[in-house]
């Protein structure tokens, strides 16, 4: 029988961790073994891992050390992002700013806020997922005490005004903070240029591994702590740092940084290539998200006629990992809320599928998935037309 191939297409969801990342973990599991709030020979061994890791990721995001925070995750950066900053600046206003289009962790905290009592605005995107920035300017108003606004978009790749919506912010005395997640590795980022006041960042989207993120916040940025406990992490969030982890997330940003450019002109390549086999070999097909302002490995796009999760599962069969949309929002059988958002009907949103490439992926990769995209396309359309041709006939 013959083994099937095997082509992972779901790089926003998670990424393969790299060998580099890994060989520096191993040997860190091994030898780096105290607890580094210990104040003796292997703890003391174990916070100078620690730090050494927090400076490559200030370096990375042109941040100093002393302002980066290790998290668990994005997800964890984002609540306590938000959660943190609001609740530290209530005493100045209780209104914040995000976009419609947001992650869930980012969308789900400012629900949550607003049983709080905080007043919360949603601004509206256009066709492209691009945040409408005449509606983000008329929103602010003087109880206004934080903007949250993603880098880019995890389920079409739309890159956002980042730059103009953080001086927009300065301008007008409210805390910026971006969920960088998706961004960080495949964009340049320099925060204090830039001025962003917060980021959250993952590791795992980076070839790093899961379970550790980083929440940069700068000095002066009033900010709650997140859990209560020890004095870890500036005495802002207790527990013990994962150092193996944090060890990786070093290595996985430094990588990233390093080979930036190299791996973006190859996602380019592979995007376009893919899209041009996908366009020839599919007909009704359409690309979601700006043409070019967004993130080099992402293609979302909507099969007419299909439901993208039965496409997804035919595709597992074949070996073929890919995505109907956010990962964190899987298990839900609402469209797409960002899709939703851009103007897409329901229709259109369940028939969407997520591409996104990583570094390993080859053109004889796309070749394989469009081939069997090509058919699993062509027999649930002839099956969908069976079934509309059968409803006709019994009405």
């Amino acid at each position: 029988m013959e083994k099937t191939k095997i082509v992972y297409l779901d790089h926003a969801a998670t990424t393969p961790m790299s060998n580099e990342v890994y060989m520096d973990m191993i040997e860190a599991c091994g030898n780096i073994y105290g607890n580094s709030h210990s104040l003796y020979g292997v703890g003391r061994d174990a916070e100078k891992a620690l730090s050494e890791a927090r400076a490559k990721i200030a370096k990375a995001i042109g941040a100093e050390a002393s302002e980066i925070y290790f998290t668990s995750g994005g997800t964890e950066s984002d609540n306590w992002a938000i959660k943190g900053i609001a609740r530290a600046n209530r005493t100045k206003g209780n209104h914040i700013i995000t976009s419609a289009v947001e992650h869930p962790a980012v969308l789900e905290s400012c629900k949550a806020l607003e049983k709080e009592g905080f007043r919360v605005t949603y601004v509206p995107v256009d066709d492209k997922g691009v945040i409408k920035y005449a509606e983000l300017i008329k929103s602010i108003s003087p109880d206004t005490i934080l903007i949250s606004i993603m880098s880019a978009n995890n389920e079409v790749g739309t890159i956002q005004p980042i730059r103009a919506i953080a001086e927009l912010a300065k301008a007008n005395n409210i805390v910026f903070h971006t969920d960088a997640v998706q961004a960080v590795g495949a964009i340049d980022f320099d925060v204090k240029e830039m001025s962003i006041d917060a980021m959250s960042i993952s590791a795992h989207k980076l070839y790093g591994p899961k379970g550790i993120g980083a929440l940069y916040v700068r000095k002066g940025v009033r900010i709650e702590k997140f859990m209560n406990g020890g004095e870890q992490e500036s005495n802002k969030r207790a527990g013990t740092v994962n150092v193996p982890a944090a060890v990786g997330f070093g290595k996985a940003i430094e990588i990233a940084v390093r080979d930036l450019e190299e791996n973006n002109k190859h996602l380019r390549s592979i995007r376009r290539y893919f899209l041009k086999k996908i366009s020839e070999a599919i007909h009704n097909i359409s690309l979601n998200g700006h043409p070019t302002q967004r993130l080099a490995n992402n293609a979302s796009i909507s099969f007419e006629g299909v439901e993208g999760e039965s496409v997804l599962m035919m595709l597992d069969r074949e070996g073929i990992y890919v995505s109907t949309g956010s990962a964190c929002a899987s298990g839900s059988l609402a469209p797409s809320h960002v899709l939703i958002a851009m103007g897409l009907d329901a229709e259109v949103a369940h028939s969407t599928i997520r591409f996104t490439f990583g570094k390993s992926t080859t053109k004889e990769d796309i070749d394989y998935v469009v081939e069997r995209v090509r058919r699993v396309v062509k027999k649930l359309r002839s099956i969908s037309a069976i079934r509309i041709y059968k409803n006709k006939v019994e009405l």
